[in-house]
Order: C-alpha cells, then structure tokens, then sequence
C-alpha cells in the first residue's frame, strides 16, 4: 500500500460552522484531491464541481460507507450492531441492484403527479403555520415554520399521526449529529442508535396497523412491496421509513432557513422576487447552490485507482464537498454572488447519478410554497439583529434559530 500524503491541519472549528465557503476556496485552489484525518478517521476530500459529480455518478465509488462510521472502535462494534445493521438497509447507502428495486417501489410517490396532488396540503399546512405568527411583530423562522413543515408534510406522505410529529423531529435531530460528524463520538453514536431504534419500534406499530387497513400512502406501498418480494425482510421495511422520515425532514428545514437568511441578506434579490414571483423556482435553485444544506457526503473505493496522482486503494473512504462543488468557479461563474434570476442551476446539492435524492422536486416545491407565502404576506420580512446561530454540524448546514422582524 502506498503511503498516504500529509494530512490536511483540520477544518471543522467555529469559523467553518458559521462560513465554511473561504475554507473550501483555499482547498479547491490548493488541489482538487487532499487527504484529511479528520472525516471518519481518513478520507480523500475532493473540493471541485466536475470531480465531485464524476464520483457520485462513478460505480467504482460505492455508497456502502455506514461500517467505518459505527465500527471504528473495537469496543463500540457489539453495542451498536442494531444500529448497523438496521442503518446499512436504508437504499440512502445501498449499491445496484438493491437501491435499484428498493427506489423503484418508492419513486411513484415522488413522480410530478403525486406531488402535485400534494401540493394544496402544503399550502394549506404552510399557510396555518404562518397564520399563527402573522400578527407578531417578528418570530423564530426554524421554531415556527421550517422544522414543523417538512414534518408534517412526509408525516403526511407516510400516514404518520400528528401527535408523533415532535417526537420525529428529536429523533431526526440526533440522526444528523451522528451522520454529519466528521467523526462521531460514541456519545453521538449512542444517540444516534437509540433514536433511530425508537423510530424503529414507532414503525413497528405503524406498519401492523397499515397492514390491517391499507390507506394511500407510502407506508403502505412499501407493505405492498414487501407482499410481492419487491421489499425482501421486515428489516428492510424498517429502514425505508427511517430513511424517508430523515431526509424528508433534515434537507428540507435547512434548505428553508438557508435560503430565507441568504435573500434577506441580500434585499435587493429579496425585492426582485417581489416584483417577479415567475423567478421563485429559479431562485430555490439558485438558494440550494448557494448554501447548500447538505455540505458533503461518502463514498467508498470498490477497486484500487489513481485519481489527480494519488493513489486511492480498495475500502478508502472519499467525502466529495458539495459545498466547494457548488462555489466552484470553473462551474459557476463568479460563485460567491447571490443570483436568483443569472444562473443555470447545476448544482450538486441533491447528489448526482443513481443517487440523486428522490425527495428533490418535493424539497424544492416547499421551498417554493413558503416563499411565495412570505413574500405576499410579509413583504418587508428583515432580519432581526444579532449574529446567526449555526447548527455545530459541518455536514447538515442550517441554523438553530432564524429570528425575523415582519414590519
């Protein structure tokens, strides 16, 4: 085995949480490949647009990788076993053939027409949850809009009872801390298992009241499934709707804080969508570049290669940047710039390839309700005073509290 380069000095501090965009600029133009100690214990960061989607679209890069996140330790490798066992299923870490099947009995509650049937719901639930701090003089946009509207709205999808919606929120919280550390502590990983287990049991009971009485949703299409050998184990089942609960819940909250912070930091985009509401769905995709909320993500090497001159072995773990893909000047022109109406899209924040995230056109649809409510109903939305409070989460990029003033 050839040796490994030095390591990177680490990244990850308070000055990267809040404005990890200047790191990324001095790695990408330090060199498209650098190795780094620090995510998962080594790993080869790649920090330019065509790399990072040439390697979520590569078959030779397996999205495989939960084993080195829970079994590092010698120690932990009994104790969090479940947590494994039940994490490696869900089709987010699954290679060809299985996240083939498994996507294929997901995608027809993701297709334009289903969510287009879905579309007056989220209006509906968007629109109570700003009637109930519309005469306020100002709010906290994460508390009162952007955790509970990705909540109901897949707690809806999957047939989920309102009264559990709280509950998924904390356990979709502690699932983030574990995936997006750059190295996990145990304490994390402990979280991390006992959430996703209590998910667990909560889909237990779910999935046994579906299958005595079937509704439209994608609980039970996944029973439907599993009936016809489409979904091989119970085990499996379980981990689709841990997996949809999550991400329907993380990327959404954090694409709507994001996004709303970068337009009101920017007033003139902010009034320009006032004037031309037809650039709303231009502008999310614009926002999603801009400050994605999903900043990285892993792949592991299936076969020895050489890539920019290094050499990348068999098991090595590879973490493509998103978020310097995304400021990659040689994609995007002048990238540090917010512009809603100028850019092409082209961004690599929902994945690219086999992988690229399923929920994409419903994360951007809710994106897309709640800006057009805000701006009809609060047109001179500004910032409250004070500095941002940045989630301690250099994957899952969003922030803790987004105070807003509304007159």
């Amino acid at each position: 085995m050839s040796a490994r380069p030095a390591a990177l000095a680490p990244l990850v501090d308070a000055a990267f949480l809040a404005n990890p965009y200047p790191a990324y600029q001095a790695l990408r133009e330090a060199g498209p490949i650098h190795w780094s100690t620090e995510f998962f214990g080594g790993a080869w960061l790649l920090t330019r647009h065509a790399d990072v989607e040439q390697v979520l679209r590569d078959p030779r890069f397996s999205a495989q990788r939960t084993g080195g996140w829970v079994t590092d330790r010698e120690q932990q490798r009994g104790e969090l076993a479940g947590f494994q066992q039940l994490f490696a299923r869900a089709m987010l870490f699954l290679d060809a053939p299985d996240h083939g099947r498994i996507r294929k009995v997901l995608n027809a509650g993701f297709k334009p027409a289903a969510l287009q049937a879905l579309l007056p719901f989220i209006e509906r639930t968007a629109g109570a949850l700003l009637d109930a701090v519309q005469a306020q003089p100002g709010f906290d946009v994460m508390q009162a809009l952007a955790r509970p509207l990705p909540t109901r709205v897949i707690g809806h999808m999957m047939g989920i009872e309102d009264a559990a919606h709280e509950d998924f929120a904390v356990w979709s919280d502690d699932l983030a801390g574990f995936i997006g550390a750059p190295l996990a502590t145990h304490a994390q990983a402990r979280r991390a298992q006992a959430s996703l287990l209590a998910m667990g049991r909560y889909f237990c009971g779910l999935l046994a009241r579906r299958r005595a009485q079937p509704g439209d949703d994608l609980v039970s299409r996944l029973l439907q499934a599993e009936a016809a050998g489409e979904i091989h184990n119970h085990a499996e089942l379980l981990a689709q709707c841990a997996m949809l609960l999550f991400a329907g819940h993380e990327t959404t909250r954090n694409l709507l804080g994001n996004g709303l912070r970068a337009l009101l930091c920017h007033p003139d985009q902010w009034q320009r969508l006032q004037q031309e509401p037809a650039l709303i769905p231009g502008a999310v995709r614009e926002l999603l570049r801009y400050d994605s909320p999903v900043q990285y993500t892993g792949r592991r090497v299936t076969t020895a290669l050489t890539l920019h001159g290094q050499a990348l072995q068999r098991g090595d773990l590879v973490v493509p940047l998103i978020g310097a893909a995304n400021r990659d000047p040689a994609r995007h022109p002048e990238p540090d710039r917010l512009d809603i109406a100028g850019r092409d899209g082209g961004s690599v924040s929902f994945g690219s390839g086999p992988h690229v995230c399923i929920g994409a056109m419903l994360t951007r649809m809710e994106a897309e309700v709640t800006l057009r409510l805000l701006l009809q109903r609060m047109p001179r939305l500004r910032l409250a005073e004070g500095p941002p409070q940045w989630v301690a989460n250099p994957a899952y990029r969003g922030l803790q509290q987004l105070h807003v003033v509304t007159g």
